[in-house]
């Protein structure tokens, strides 16, 4: 008798996984193809308007290296996480915070703070904002065993909520008549500008650097990669699995508060409910992605800059929806966490040679 059985891999080659992973990727890519010629429209038409879209002119390219560099430094920090096994699926609220914490020193210090001075405050305060909120999780995981994914994933709308709260509330500007808006940062504290793209850009390189070296080369880093592997050989081995867990959580949340810095000092020039601009969710594709490596993540990171910044442009000249970026962007997260599945198990088709004899 003909049957599917499955049998779990003990060790997959690397050039295999590659290899499923473009798979899975060019896959996601001619589901979409399909999915788009049903709504009417032409894929290779659309495709090639995405690419010219996000790198066609010099403006362009400049647009996809400033929406690129938030997708790398949350991405990185998701990947510190997710390398522990730790499901933080709150990115999003940890960015927020992070732009509340550079906000508050941004409105609360004097104008005449030196620029650099300024911007060292700002980004320490982002850090701790975002690390403080990655801690709370954290510390109920490590000592409550609780769910992770839902407690972070909740404590995103606490933040966007609260943010909502002082936009409309005690921090609303009272010089615009009324409007809900929080007073415009100082020029101290926005980012200045490199190449004609603010210098977010090179901490995103900086914070690439950091977190491979971090992860590849320092003791903390091993430690957090063991818990993910086995928590049972960690406890073996001597490890304080609680403060592991609360440590790499800290530094994800940090890099995360960072990004929320980066976007209210450099982009919307003070703070908004939105500042997160569901970056947060997803800087989760590439992480994924990337098998949890900084590097890759990186260059992933710059991939799904220009298909977001490919969808903005097709949304404004072919008056074609942004959804028509976001079922691509599904279709390739859909097909990865699938390749998963073939990475983990082998698939045999027929009859049991036990069976047979």
């Amino acid at each position: 008798m003909n049957f599917i059985r499955l049998t779990k891999r003990d060790d997959l080659p690397k050039s295999k996984e590659i290899m499923i992973t473009v798979l899975a990727v060019l896959l996601s890519m001619v589901f979409a193809g399909i999915i788009l010629a049903i709504f009417g429209f032409n894929p290779f038409h659309i495709f090639k308007e995405v690419i010219l879209g996000a790198v066609g002119t010099e403006l362009r390219i400049k647009q996809t290296i400033v929406k690129a560099v938030p997708l790398i430094i949350t991405s990185l920090g998701i990947i510190v996480a997710f390398k522990m096994k730790f499901w933080n699926i709150g990115a999003e609220g940890q960015i927020t915070m992070g732009a509340l914490g550079a906000a508050w020193v941004a409105l609360n210090l004097s104008p005449d703070t030196p620029q650099p001075l300024m911007l060292l405050m700002m980004m320490a305060a982002a850090a701790l904002c975002g690390s403080i909120w990655a801690f709370i999780p954290a510390i109920f995981k490590a000592k409550l065993g609780t769910n992770e994914t839902i407690f972070t994933l909740m404590m995103n709308y606490v933040a966007i909520k609260f943010v909502t709260y002082l936009q409309y509330g005690p921090w609303r500007d009272p010089s615009v008549n009324g409007f809900p808006r929080i007073e415009m940062f100082p020029d101290s504290a926005r980012l200045p500008v490199l190449g004609g793209i603010h210098i977010g850009w090179i901490f995103a390189i900086l914070a690439t650097v950091a977190v491979y070296f971090f992860m590849k080369h320092t003791k903390k880093g091993y430690e957090i990669a063991v818990v993910g592997e086995s928590i049972e050989t960690a406890r073996y081995a001597g490890m304080n699995i609680s403060r592991i867990i609360i440590t790499a959580m800290i530094v994800s949340g940090g890099l995360c508060g960072i990004t929320g810095m980066i976007q209210a000092s450099a982009v919307e020039k003070t703070l908004v409910y939105g500042i997160a601009n569901n970056y947060g969710f997803t800087a989760i594709i590439p992480a994924w992605l990337s098998k949890l490596n900084a590097v890759s993540a990186f260059i992933i990171c710059i991939a799904f800059a220009v298909l977001l910044q490919g969808g903005d442009y097709i949304q404004i000249a072919l008056g074609v929806s942004s959804s028509v970026a976001d079922i691509v962007q599904g279709l390739i997260l859909f097909f990865i966490l699938g390749s998963e599945f073939f990475m983990r198990y082998k698939v045999h088709i027929g009859r049991n040679k036990e069976e047979v004899a």
